[in-house]
């Protein structure tokens, strides 16, 4: 994946970084169900190929978007977190979310999660984003 930017646009430089199908995806995952190693990325619904995986987990490390550290239980296993930058996605996923759950035909718990962090305001985002960054950055 190429985050080659094409102009100074930032909506068009924010897009060329997140604007695939996989990539937010990716740290909604990391965000909401908690998944740290490649193989439990690989399990999620929207069966993501583990070549488009890897590409996508190498980009977003490279951006800065996520740390990728080895697993000290397992030495074949690596773990991702959340950088600051990553966490400071949390307010576009939860506009997505709230967008999808009104005018989408989304699942009743999802949903449900969904209009709990868009009713929780900005409070409510900061307080989720102290949690991210007690469980990403130590």
């Amino acid at each position: 994946m190429s985050t080659r930017e094409r102009s100074g646009c930032p909506i068009s430089l924010s897009l060329e970084l997140i604007g695939d199908r996989w990539t937010l995806l990716i740290i909604r995952d990391l965000v909401f169900a908690g998944k740290r190693h490649f193989r439990e990325f690989l399990q999620s619904d929207e069966g993501i190929s583990s070549r488009t995986l890897a590409e996508r987990l190498q980009t977003l490390v490279d951006e800065g978007i996520l740390t990728r550290s080895d697993d000290p239980t397992h030495g074949l296993k690596a773990i991702y977190r959340l950088t600051e930058a990553g966490i400071d996605l949390l307010p576009v996923l939860a506009a997505l979310g709230a967008w999808g759950s009104e005018y989408r035909k989304a699942d009743e718990n999802l949903a449900r999660i969904a209009k709990e962090l868009a009713d929780g305001g900005d409070a409510g985002i900061e307080a989720m984003k102290e949690r991210l960054r007690a469980e990403h950055l130590g």
